[in-house]
């Protein structure tokens, strides 16, 4: 045997693991079976499922199952685990077979190994303390995953909504600073009636408050794990007792108001509620690329500008372009993407439980996490926007579709015809212009004032516009 090696076993046979590391033979396993990416674990599950096996831990001291020094060498290492110090020893790629089984015994090995070590004990001597005996007491890989899938997402989830509440603030922020400023909105593309840049802000601005409220609510539904729930959800192989601490465990360790299912088969089985809470990434993903997708048209027509923050082309010097805008609709993409991913796995579990809670996590947590980054920049980058006046005034003069106001007081189609006639004058007339000729200056400026404009309806005839 290689000096550097150590030689483990399990119910399979033998096999070398390196001396150095903290994992073990079933995570040297993993690493052979499942080479597929370059993207691994995410450290916010492995973190989560460290908090889980601290809980564990501590209600299995309480119970009289693990001695003081096994509970204590094991807690420290969670400990060292959730402080992020042994993250080079979960290498594991983030596709695998086994409904997360590899990460699962990745941690434990981890743990196991880094308590032997506490207990001046060679690596891979299990006899005083091992991964399954003694670290996984009382749990399965099946109410542990989801129980730290949950707690990692509402981690991340929380810190989500203060983004995006960040974001609504800097929206509102622009709504009141344009509030003045008169416009001509459009529809598909095309001229439509006026309105103030203001209220293209505060449209916005409210579309990411219903974001910000649907984030917050949503965190009800994770909140809930089958911890206790054991291989199918019968708590087969757990001490009751320890089903009922380990919960209280866990909710004094991480600070959440968690609570266990009533239904331990029920939350075991079915994945439905990471598919709800992804649907909601998913509605904040189709905004973030709607308000890109605007914010990008009305640079393109000069009525906003937006900051330049790197030079846009390799070869047209001075090219500038909307490249936040276009990263933060990319990371929409892939969030609506990763929400049909979650939809695909969710919706292909068999009988007792959901076999690709892997892809579930990776998609899940990557959504959270690039979400987050994404609204982070985009409320940075629309605080330095700036408006361009003149340019709004011009294309609002110029529109021919201001003519709606007028149609209460005329009629549809005498705006019609007047609409012909100007269509027939040769130049560049303003059609404001146009109608002040033809109707008179004080009618004009009463009709298109901002206060009949933006009223909520017109007027009756005889009243004040």
């Amino acid at each position: 045997m290689n000096n550097d090696m150590r030689i483990e076993r399990d119910t399979l046979g033998e096999k070398e693991v390196p001396l150095h590391v903290y994992w073990g033979i079933q995570t040297q396993r993993a690493m052979e079976n499942f080479v597929l990416s370059s993207r691994k674990v995410h450290r916010g599950l492995i973190g989560a499922m460290a908090m889980v096996k601290k809980a564990a831990a501590e209600a299995n001291r309480d119970l009289g199952f693990l001695t003081t020094d096994q509970a204590r060498t094991i807690i420290l290492a969670c400990e060292e685990i959730i402080d992020g110090k042994l993250h080079d020893h979960f290498p594991l790629d983030a596709f695998q077979g086994g409904a997360g089984t590899s990460t699962h015994m990745n941690v434990n090995e981890v743990i196991a190994n880094r308590a032997l070590e506490m207990l001046n004990q060679p690596k891979g001597t299990y006899d005083a303390l091992h991964p399954l005996d003694h670290v996984n007491r009382h749990q399965s890989t099946n109410d542990v995953y989801p129980t730290a899938l949950k707690i990692a997402s509402i981690y991340a989830l929380r810190d989500l909504s203060q983004v995006v509440a960040d974001l609504q603030g800097v929206l509102q922020v622009k709504e009141k600073q344009f509030a003045s400023i008169l416009k001509i909105g459009r529809s598909e593309l095309q001229e439509a009636v006026p309105m103030t840049l203001g209220m293209e802000f505060s449209a916005w601005a409210e579309a990411i408050a219903r974001d910000r409220w649907r984030c917050f609510k949503c965190e009800e539904r994770l909140r809930v794990v089958n911890l206790g729930a054991t291989a199918i959800g019968t708590g087969l192989g757990a001490d009751r007792e320890y089903i009922f601490l380990v919960i209280e465990k866990l909710r004094v360790l991480t600070g959440l108001g968690l609570s266990r299912a009533e239904n331990l088969a029920g939350d075991t089985a079915n994945a439905d509620v990471y598919v709800e809470v992804s649907g909601i990434l998913k509605a904040l993903a189709c905004n973030l690329a709607k308000i890109s997708t605007d914010l990008r048209l009305l640079n393109l027509l000069g009525e906003i500008q937006i900051p330049a923050v790197q030079p846009g082309s390799s070869i047209m010097p001075g090219k500038v372009n909307p490249v936040i805008e276009e990263a933060v609709s990319q990371v929409a993409f892939q969030v609506m993407a990763n929400d049909s991913l979650i939809t695909q796995a969710a919706s292909r579990g068999s009988l007792q439980i959901n076999e690709f809670m892997p892809l579930i996590a990776l998609a899940l947590l990557e959504s959270l996490e690039i979400l987050t980054n994404a609204v982070r920049i985009f409320a940075k980058h629309i605080k330095t926007i700036e408006a361009n006046e003149s340019r709004c005034r011009h294309y609002l003069e110029h529109s021919q579709e201001i003519i709606t106001a007028f149609v209460p007081f005329i009629g549809y189609e005498h705006c019609q015809d007047i609409l012909k006639e100007f269509q027939k004058i040769p130049g560049s007339k303003h059609f404001r212009e146009f109608l002040q000729d033809k109707f008179g200056k004080e009618l004009v400026g009463q009709v298109l004032s901002p206060q009949n404009l933006l009223s909520l309806g017109y007027h009756k005839k005889g009243q004040s516009c």
